[in-house]
């Protein structure tokens, strides 16, 4: 009997210590899955929740420190597994297949009004799927130019601002006139280079991804597609100014180069900044450059980072409600910094602290009305197309082993078959 009795109290006990749901004594608890990494970014994202958690004795939230390692692999076995946290770190760019599978909840009548006001539309597109919303976008960065400063002016080149960037010709010409003797103008890290080439070829007019009437998605590569590849793959292979051995490197991996003088500029996304500022040696002059221009001016595309809320959370209503706390216009500037970011919502991104001039934040800020949804954003089937497809296709563009004919051939034609399976 008394062993009976004992292990009755302890279910009791576990049961009241449940790390999700609702607890005997009526206090809920909220999983929130983190993708923050950089130091002082996860300790933004902590402190936010012990701040809701110091006011909210009813609805507390537990943070659980995800990665972005296989995010998309990690997600949905917790979604089948029905061990999904409630409150969802994300990229948009990643969400289109949990959303039409059902595993994401539509926020659509859950966010309140300020919330939605205050993030512009363009933002909300890059988590709008069919008649619903299921991602909160947040945090989104631009790819900009991070330049040896001395080295430029030095070279008497034409410095680029967001109000006169370089075109893409100019851009070539310049980094051509930037190398030689073993120094090159440009370090292209494209370890990944799918969002890379899409994102910037919003620029020269590119789409790639053609919606039909039925709403059936095909690939084209057309003209305004192949200007940046081109430029690119002219750089390295016929310019010389583009290092070929960064090609197959991540952007963490050309700074050393970057900060010995080997290269005169390296495109990154805007967040790198805060390594630069915490690995640059002593006295060394670098600044933020906007990315070139074409016909469709300083456009580029982003996949920003979202909240979403899980289909299968009990509780919708009161993660909705953390999330509209965590992206206040002060909580949202705090993450901003913390991730070296640019927040979508308009109040935040005009806190003066986001527009100074130290360490190219006035140059991100001003490059932000610029930012639309990435091509590839609504596209079902974008995670295996990038990996099957696009990646190792131009991969081997790029490092020379195929030229532009075959490139067009292997993301059109393999491409569609591979989109197709999810369009049926």
């Amino acid at each position: 009997m008394r062993a009976r009795l004992l292990a009755l109290v302890l279910l009791l006990l576990l049961a009241g210590c449940s790390s999700g749901g609702t607890r005997d004594d009526g206090r809920i608890t909220l999983r929130f899955q983190s993708l923050a990494w950089q130091e002082e970014s996860v300790e933004a994202n902590k402190e936010l929740v012990r701040e809701w958690n110091a006011t909210h004795p009813d609805v507390r939230v537990e943070y659980v420190q995800g990665t972005w390692d296989s995010v998309h692999d990690q997600l949905l076995t917790a979604f089948e597994g029905g061990e999904a946290p409630d409150i969802i770190h994300d990229a948009s760019d990643d969400l289109a297949d949990f959303a039409y599978g059902g595993y994401l909840a539509d926020l659509t009548d859950l966010l309140p009004a300020r919330l939605k006001s205050d993030i512009p539309q363009r933002s909300w597109e890059t988590t709008t799927f069919g008649d619903g919303v299921y991602g909160v976008p947040f945090l989104q960065e631009p790819r900009v130019l991070i330049a040896n400063a001395k080295w430029l002016k030095r070279s008497g080149v034409r410095i680029p601002t967001p109000e006169k960037p370089w075109s893409w010709a100019e851009f070539r010409r310049i980094t051509e006139q930037l190398s030689g003797r073993g120094k090159y103008g440009i370090a292209w890290p494209l370890k990944e280079p799918v969002s890379a080439t899409l994102n910037l070829s919003l620029s020269t007019g590119g789409q790639l991804f053609h919606r039909g009437a039925d709403g059936k998605v095909t690939i084209r590569f057309e003209a305004a597609d192949q200007v940046v590849p081109r430029t690119i793959h002219a750089q390295a292979g016929t310019d010389r100014s583009a290092s070929p051995t960064t090609l197959g490197s991540g952007g963490s991996d050309t700074l050393p180069g970057f900060f010995g003088g080997r290269y005169a500029m390296v495109p990154l996304g805007f967040s790198y900044r805060q390594q630069i500022v915490q690995q640059a040696p002593k006295g060394f002059d670098w600044q933020v450059l906007p990315a070139p221009a074409g016909a469709g001016g300083l456009t580029q595309g982003v996949s920003p980072q979202t909240l979403s809320v899980a289909e299968d959370s009990p509780h919708k209503k009161e993660a909705a409600a953390f999330i509209d706390f965590l992206l206040r216009p002060e909580n949202m500037v705090r993450l901003a910094l913390g991730d070296w970011m640019l927040p979508t919502g308009d109040r935040a991104l005009n806190d003066p602290a986001l527009r100074t001039p130290e360490h190219g934040w006035s140059t991100g800020t001003a490059l932000a009305a610029h930012l639309r949804p990435a091509p590839a954003q609504t596209v079902r089937g974008y995670p295996e197309w990038k990996d099957k497809v696009a990646t190792p296709a131009l991969q081997e563009y790029y490092s020379g082993a195929i030229g532009i004919r075959e490139l067009r051939e292997r993301l059109e034609e393999d491409g569609n078959l591979v989109l197709a399976r999810y369009q049926r």
